[in-house]
């Protein structure tokens, strides 16, 4: 590979390439922010009409066999949908985990090189043939 990126790799930060990596730091917040505002609310909400209304089915077949199953059938329900939103909220710390560690990189790499621009060099007068 060449300094002037002939031969270079095509890729995000090649020449040439999509200039992107993934998502950014806005679009990882704004995705979280949709999990906190919306996915683990609307979860909680359906998790709810649906325990009311198999509590009602019980009630209505009191004295049946369908009971035990309408009972299991809400057990499995609500460790499926305490999985689920555990998933949520780890999603969710990942995206604003991801989102500030690239920030932090970001910084923390521009803060390395702007060294590279004070050059001791600057100044020095010489002699040149």
């Amino acid at each position: 590979m060449r300094l002037n990126g002939t031969g270079a790799p095509a890729g995000p930060l090649a020449p040439g390439g999509s200039g992107t990596f993934g998502s950014t730091p806005v679009e990882k917040t704004a995705a979280a922010n949709t999990i906190e505002t919306e996915l683990e609310p609307h979860t909680k909400t359906a998790t709810k009409h649906a325990d009311e209304a198999t509590t009602t089915a019980v009630k209505g077949f009191d004295g049946w066999n369908t009971v035990s199953g309408l009972k299991k059938l809400a057990d499995t329900w609500d460790k499926q949908v305490k999985v689920l939103v555990g998933r949520l909220g780890s999603e969710k710390s990942a995206l604003r985990g991801a989102s500030g560690l690239f920030v932090r990189n970001g910084s923390g790499l521009g803060d390395q090189f702007r060294p590279i621009g004070q050059s001791r060099l600057n100044g020095i007068q010489g002699h040149w043939c």
